[in-house]
């Protein structure tokens, strides 16, 4: 489109993810099973699947729960 915006972004995600996904791309790695999260363990992404039907990195960031949990600490951290 005339005028569109377009611009690059890049985040070194190596501390946060495991080694086997840091040069996967944006897509992968939302499809990734949240143990590709560095120091999310096979057994924590059992704890999540069941608890939370998490199995996914999109799946845990489009948590309700995780979304609420983060908005509060982010108030908590503005608050006297």
């Amino acid at each position: 489109m005339k005028g569109e915006l377009k611009m690059t972004v890049a985040v070194a995600l190596d501390k946060v993810l495991d080694k086997a996904y840091e040069n996967k791309s944006l897509r992968e790695l939302l499809d990734a099973p949240v143990s590709a999260l560095a120091g999310v363990s096979d057994g924590d992404a059992q704890h999540l699947a069941a608890a939370f039907g998490i199995r996914t990195v999109r799946d845990m960031g489009n948590n309700k729960y995780f979304a609420v949990a983060q908005a509060l600490a982010a108030l908590g951290s503005h608050s006297g």
